[in-house]
């Protein structure tokens, strides 16, 4: 834990204050431009959901890319296994990105003149495609990021559009073809939307295909895997 927040308290603070910060820039912004979200009556929720939604799959992607290189003195221990440092990271995250988005959620559900029934069942399956996705880059990527210095960099500057890109602070499905099935190929986006569905019984999610979404996470996952078991002599040593 003291590698992911530090040995003080403002680490804890941070996982805390990051989203409350995105969501309420994105609320101010947005709010002096229109009158009502996309979605809902809400621009606080509607932006909640997309950026929690989001998290899902990114904080536990930089957290686990990273989780190795990290943990390298760890590794000097025989009983210590560069899975273990993944293992670790991944539920550490997994629990962080829960508590923060119960803590925000429980805030903003306090401002509204009607709390929205949630279905916990499309946020459990969010959280799960999200989930496998998210270890099979890490795992990848934490291999890629140790074996090619420059991975790292080019990966880091091709990703970054992916907030713009998977539908935090829009719809994808209002979107005109064919650029919104372009986005949908982005299985990000049908993180998210499958997220929105949860606390907007009303949203239709147009073009959302969880089956798509599981398959991609499962074939991505299946291939980190198999980099990061092929690479474990590469981890202890490099």
């Amino acid at each position: 834990m003291s590698t992911r927040f530090g040995r003080k308290p403002g680490g804890y603070i941070w996982a805390l204050l990051e989203p409350v910060g995105y969501i309420s820039m994105m609320t101010a912004i947005f709010g002096a431009l229109a009158r009502t979200p996309v979605l809902g009556t809400s621009f606080v929720l509607f932006f909640a959901t997309g950026f929690l939604g989001y998290q899902l799959y990114q904080a536990k992607v930089g957290f686990l890319s990273s989780a190795v290189r990290a943990n390298k003195a760890l590794l000097g221990y025989p009983n210590v296994a560069p899975i273990d440092a993944i293992t670790a990271r991944f539920v550490l995250q997994a629990m962080t990105t829960s508590l923060v988005s119960l803590i925000v959620f429980m805030g903003i559900f306090g401002t509204l003149a009607s709390i929205p029934e949630i279905n916990w069942s499309h946020v459990l399956e969010a959280e799960g495609g999200a989930a496998l996705l998210s270890l099979g880059v890490g795992m990848f990527n934490s291999v890629m990021f140790i074996r090619y210095p420059l991975y790292e960099q080019i990966y880091g500057i091709v990703t970054r559009p992916m907030f713009l890109l998977s539908g935090v602070f829009f719809l994808p499905d209002n979107m005109a073809p064919p650029y919104r099935d372009y986005l949908l190929y982005n299985p990000i986006c049908h993180v998210i939307m499958l997220f929105r569905t949860a606390f907007y019984p009303e949203y239709r999610a147009i073009g959302l295909d969880s089956g798509y979404l599981f398959t991609v996470a499962a074939g991505v996952l299946g291939c980190g895997m198999f980099v990061f078991t092929m690479s474990r002599r590469t981890l202890r040593n490099d």
